[in-house]
Parts: structure tokens; sequence; C-alpha cells
């Protein structure tokens, strides 16, 4: 964990309730702040709620460029194992490259009770997508203009990085290759919320989920909101239904 200080609003919760388990992970150059509203829904719906820091966010874009999606799958799949021994049964929430992460979790972990996954970045990126990146490092670029806080709400805001770690978007690109495959062994039930106006991931992300996993999906189409949803006008939305999705799949 890096010893750098943490942005006001960024840290980690964690809050023991009853035992039903709840992994929230954030995205992207974002932080936990950006999944704050949600979690802590969540917690007062009376679940054990864990929502880390994925390691190089919420501090500095300088901390993040040290890192990788090993790094960020790591720290997920870390958190995962704390909370299942922890709790009765597990469902695991993210919100854009925590989608991806969440639906790789969800691929390895068959116990997995369901997953719920908000604008997902989950298609792989196209070839030109990676190989404009690759040669904009070659040519020593390290940063390129920032991702966060596309939110339609303008008295919301995301603590989100200014630029985006070119290196750590390859390796998330990477990520998104070898995820493909994988997707099929997700048979668990799927509560998909999709923004209709997304300026960093494109709905057909959430199509192509959909289209992928083995299990039930149920969606929500996010009429009012953009990217960042669970911080711009549907929050309340996503936390009702992701509510109620959560009972659902854990009832005893």
């Amino acid at each position: 964990m890096s010893e750098l200080e943490i942005m006001p609003g960024a840290e980690p919760l964690s809050v023991t309730g009853n035992d039903v388990g709840v992994l929230v992970l954030h995205g992207f150059t974002g932080n936990p702040g950006t999944m704050r509203p949600l979690a802590e829904a969540l917690v007062d719906a009376g679940f054990t709620v864990e929502m880390p820091r994925l390691p190089g966010h919420g501090t500095t874009i300088e901390d993040m460029m040290t890192t990788t999606w090993a790094d960020w799958s790591g720290a997920a799949a870390a958190a995962y194992a704390d909370l299942a021994r922890r709790s009765r049964t597990v469902v695991v929430v993210g919100l854009s490259m925590g989608g991806t992460l969440t639906a790789w979790l969800a691929a390895r972990h068959p116990e997995v009770a369901g997953i719920v996954c908000i604008n997902p970045a989950i298609a792989a990126r196209e070839p030109e997508v990676k190989e404009m990146v690759t040669l904009m490092l070659g040519a020593g670029e390290t940063v390129s203009p920032g991702i966060g806080s596309d939110i339609a709400d303008p008295e919301a805001h995301e603590s989100a990085y200014e630029g985006t770690p070119l290196a750590c978007a390859l390796s998330l690109f990477e990520a998104l290759d070898e995820l493909q495959p994988l997707l099929p062994a997700i048979t668990c039930p799927v509560l998909l919320l999709t923004s209709t106006d997304d300026h960093v991931v494109e709905p057909a992300s959430s199509d192509h989920l959909a289209a992928s996993v083995s299990g039930p999906v149920e969606r929500v189409t996010l009429e009012r909101s953009y990217h960042v949803a669970t911080l711009d006008y549907d929050k309340e939305l996503i936390a009702e239904r992701s509510i109620g999705f959560i009972r659902k799949v854990t009832a005893a």
C-alpha cells in the first residue's frame, strides 16, 4: 500500500453487517469516493461491505504509473478472499474498470452469488487504439487527457486523476483481451446498469457482457446519467436496484 497521502474522500471502507458480503470496486483513475454513495447505501441496508482503494489510485498519478492490472486485480482478489472468509455469501459490485474486475472475479469464483456491473469496461479495445497508445509510449509520452468526472449533474464531481497514464491503460487493454474467453464461465446472476449516454465506455460493452455470460442477466437503463452514474442523477436508482438484486440472489 502506498505511503503517499490519500486524497480526501478516497479512503477505503470496511463495515461489518450481516452475513452477506458485498465487495465494491471503483474504476480506472478513480477511487473509493466514486462508489461511496452506493457503498453507504449498502451499509445502511445491513450488508457487510468492503470497498478497497486499488493500488495507485486516490493518491497521485505518478503513484498510479508504477502499477498495472496485476496490482489492481491482485488487490481485488485479496479483498474478495478476505470478505468471503467473513461472509456466508458474496456479491461483487463494480463501475467501469471495477466492472472489469467484477467480471474477472466472477469467472474465477463460481461461488459468487451475483454481480452488479455499472457501465463496465468489458469489450476488448480495437487494435488501432492499442497501437496508438503503444506508439505514444514509444514517442516518450506517458499521460493523455483524463477520463474522469463524466457526469451529467453539474453539481457532482469525481475526484479522479486529471490525466490517464498510458502504460496503465495499455495494461488494462491487455487484461480485457485476456478476459474475453473467460466471460462464458460467469454463471451467477448479473445486474447490468448501463447509461445511454456514456463518453468513456461504449454502451455496447454492456451488450457484449450480456451476450457472453452464461448466467441470467437483469438490465437497467440509466437515462439521466453519464459514465460515473454512481455520482450522477441515477445514483438512488442504482442503490435501490442493487439492494433489491443482492437481497434476491443471497436469500438463504
